[in-house]
C-alpha cells in the first residue's frame, strides 16, 4: 500500500472520528520514524532508556497534500526506496495505535465536559463487585462505594448514573460513574423539575445515606414559586418518579432559609421543633422538641438528626435525647431481666415435676 493511499485513508478515518488532521500527521511522522529505525538500525545508537527520547537527528518531512514523505537524518535525505513491506506494515500498526490513543483522548475530553451530568449506561460486566458499563462511545466503571447498597445489579441492565470523575490509572484514564453520590439525586431533580433546570428553584444542599434516606434543601428566586411544591409536583408525581429511580430510598424536601435557626428547625422535618439555641463560636445548635416528637427528631439510629447536621453544616444536639436513649436502655434491660426470671421459673418448675415423678 502506497503511503499516499494510506494517508488518504487516515484522513478519512480522522474526519469520521473527529480527530484533527494535525494529530493524524503527527501520528504518521512517529510511525515513519519507528518503521525506519526497524528497517535501518544504527549500531552506534545507545540502548533506549525508558521515558527518555533518543536524540538521533531523524526528522520527517510530510507533504500533507499528496502524502509524500522524506526521511532526514542530520539534514541528509536517507529515505529508503519504497520503504519496503515490513516498514509499511510497521507504520500501519503504529499509526492505527496512535489513532486509537488520539480517539480515546478525544472521548475523554468530551466526558470531562459532562462531569456532574447524568447518562444512561448498560452493564456488560461485573468483576468482583466492580461494575463496568457501556456508555456508548466508551466504558465507565462503578466501584462498590459508588453503588447503592440496597440495589441488585445484573448484566445487560440499563441504569442511570452520574459521571463523577476522570481517574488516572496505569491503564490510562478511566471514567468513574456513581449512583450513591448526593449529586446524583440533585441531577435527578434537575431532570424532573423544570423550575430547577431554568434556575427559578435552586438546590442549596443535599445530605444523603444512599439506599436509605436523602434530605434536600431548596430555595426559590421567585416569590410566587413554592420551591418544595415544585419539587414534589402535582399529587407528588415528580418526587415519586425520583423515588422510583432510587428504589426504597426516602426523600425529605425542606425549604432553605438564610435564617439559620429556621433552617435548622426545618431540616429536622418531619419533627416539629419548638426552640433553637445557637452557639456561633462552636457552630452547634441545641434543639428543643415536644416529648412525643423526640423519637421522630432523632430518627432511626439517629439518622434524621445526622442528615440534618450534614445538610446545614451545624452540629445538632437535641434536648432530652440523651435521657430518652437512657430510658430506652433501662426499659430494654428491665424487659430482659423479666424474661430471664420467667425462663428460670419455668426451668425450676420442670425440675420439681421431674423429681416428684422419680
Amino acid at each position: 500500500m502506497a503511503i499516499t493511499e494510506f494517508s488518504a485513508a487516515l484522513n478519512q478515518v480522522a474526519s469520521e472520528r473527529g480527530i484533527s488532521p494535525e494529530q493524524v500527521i503527527e501520528s504518521i511522522k512517529q510511525a515513519i520514524i519507528a518503521a525506519y529505525k526497524k528497517d535501518n538500525p544504527d549500531p552506534n545508537e545507545p540502548e533506549p532508556v525508558e521515558g527518555v527520547e533518543a536524540e538521533d537527528g531523524i526528522e520527517i518531512e510530510l507533504n500533507s497534500d499528496d502524502g509524500g514523505v522524506r526521511v532526514l537524518k542530520n539534514g541528509k535525505d536517507v529515505t529508503p526506496a519504497g520503504f519496503g513491506r515490513i516498514a509499511t506494515q510497521t507504520a500501519k500498526q503504529v499509526i492505527l495505535q496512535k489513532i486509537r490513543e488520539t480517539e480515546k483522548g478525544v472521548i475523554i475530553d468530551e466526558y470531562k465536559n459532562k462531569l456532574g451530568s447524568i447518562t444512561i449506561g448498560t452493564i456488560f460486566r461485573i468483576d468482583n463487585n466492580l461494575i463496568i458499563l457501556d456508555l456508548g462511545k466508551t466504558q465507565g466503571i462503578m466501584p462498590p462505594h459508588e453503588q447503592i447498597p440496597t440495589e441488585q445489579y445484573r448484566l445487560n441492565q440499563r441504569i442511570k448514573v452520574i459521571i463523577k470523575e476522570i481517574q488516572e490509572t496505569p491503564r490510562g484514564d478511566e471514567i468513574v460513574v456513581s449512583r450513591s453520590d448526593p449529586k446524583f439525586v440533585g441531577e435527578l431533580f434537575s431532570l424532573e423539575v423544570p423550575e430547577i433546570n431554568s434556575g427559578v428553584v435552586v438546590v442549596e444542599s443535599i445530605a444523603r445515606e444512599a439506599g436509605s434516606r436523602t434530605k434536600i434543601s431548596v430555595s426559590s428566586n421567585d416569590a410566587h414559586v413554592d420551591p418544595v411544591g415544585s419539587c414534589v409536583g402535582q399529587k407528588g408525581v415528580r418526587v415519586q418518579t425520583i423515588i422510583k429511580e432510587l428504589g426504597t430510598e426516602k426523600i425529605d424536601i425542606v425549604t432553605y432559609s438564610p435564617d439559620i435557626k429556621k433552617y435548622i428547625a426545618q431540616s429536622l422535618s418531619p419533627a416539629t421543633v419548638t426552640n433553637v439555641d445557637l452557639n456561633e463560636d462552636l457552630k452547634t445548635a441545641t434543639i428543643s422538641v415536644p416529648e412525643d416528637q423526640l423519637s421522630l427528631a432523632i430518627g432511626k439510629e439517629g439518622q434524621n438528626v445526622r442528615l440534618a447536621a450534614k445538610l446545614t453544616g451545624w452540629k445538632i444536639d437535641i434536648k432530652g435525647a440523651e435521657n430518652k436513649l437512657k430510658d430506652t436502655e433501662t426499659k430494654t434491660k428491665k424487659k430482659d431481666k423479666k424474661s430471664t426470671k420467667k425462663t428460670q421459673k419455668k426451668a425450676t418448675k420442670k425440675k420439681v415435676v421431674k423429681k416428684s415423678k422419680d
